[in-house]
């Protein structure tokens, strides 16, 4: 891969070629081309201004629910996380995040100000910046029912802020206006004096117990289908366990897929393709991947 040609106009970080192993759940993925972690938002609307156009722009936070193939990603890849993570207080009952907030700090806070229902965010492993873009969730609630507006950026950096109602959410999905990322949100929560830490460590204690943390992997592999769940159907099919390489369905919870220390990211692709493919054979059930598989083959 060629270098993308910036602009020396800004003063975040840029590294060339930098691994993208380095900064995923799942601990693969090839390097991308060129790898920026904005001071602010003012410097990060300056990089993009910066950019030649057509140049493909990717996002990554915590690096859970995405598989970057071992080829790397060509254009640019932008980390919020440790940069874009200013949380503050608005109102009695709304907050302010921006894209690099990791969703257990955003948890914790609102419980200190007694906020919620928030404790859900806890048991999201990723940036409210990725829990935006998926409408995601954990422990029955979701990131989109307490939105009330987001900023949002283009690749030309041009800063907007739409309402909620700008944007078509359902069940880890989310349509946004075409080629604007998210920067932050303003999210409404309710009065919950009573809310505690103690709550937080009870949700996390479950989510220990029923999934594999500590383990090299992706978060939830697939969307539970409609009326059903994806984890049952593939531990139904027989799949607990079952190898490729170095990846593995868990058997401790079969929608999460492990590398055990020496996967590349095909394998886990391969992984991924197989179950798929065996679930639907045994179930007629065609399961939907929520992580997302980009980049580059080898």
């Amino acid at each position: 891969m060629n270098a993308v040609a910036v602009s020396p106009q800004f003063s975040g970080r840029v590294v060339h070629g930098e691994p993208l192993s380095r900064h995923t759940s799942w601990h693969v993925g090839g390097p991308a081309e060129t790898w920026f972690e904005p001071r602010d938002a003012n410097d990060l609307s300056t990089f993009l201004r910066g950019l030649p156009p057509g140049t493909p722009v990717h996002w990554i936070g915590l690096g859970s629910n995405v598989l970057v193939r071992d080829g790397g990603l060509r254009g640019v890849v932008i980390s919020t996380h440790g940069t874009l993570d200013r949380l503050e207080r608005l109102q009695e009952t709304q907050v302010r995040g921006e894209a690099g907030v990791a969703c257990a700090r955003l948890a914790k806070q609102c419980v200190k100000w007694g906020l919620g229902p928030a404790e859900f965010f806890a048991g999201i492993p990723g940036t409210l910046g990725g829990a935006l873009a998926m409408n995601a969730g954990a422990f029955g609630g979701e990131t989109w029912r307490h939105v009330l507006e987001v900023e949002t950026i283009d690749r030309a950096g041009v800063r907007r802020v739409r309402p909620a109602s700008d944007f078509r959410v359902g069940y880890r999905s989310v349509v946004a206006p075409a080629e604007e990322w998210f920067l932050a949100a303003r999210l409404e929560f309710e009065h919950h004096p009573q809310a505690h830490q103690d709550e937080i460590r009870a949700l996390l204690e479950r989510r220990r117990q029923s999934q594999p943390i500590g383990a090299w992997s992706g978060g939830s592999t697939f969307t539970n289908p409609p009326g059903d769940h994806a984890a049952r159907l593939i531990d139904t099919a027989g799949l607990k366990g079952f190898r490729v390489g170095g990846a593995a369905v868990s058997t401790k919870h079969a929608n999460f897929f492990i590398n055990e220390g020496e996967a590349t990211a095909r394998d886990l692709e391969q992984l991924i393709l197989h179950v798929q493919r065996t679930v639907e054979r045994v179930h007629g059930v065609h399961l939907e991947p929520e992580v997302r598989i980009i980049g580059e083959p080898a």
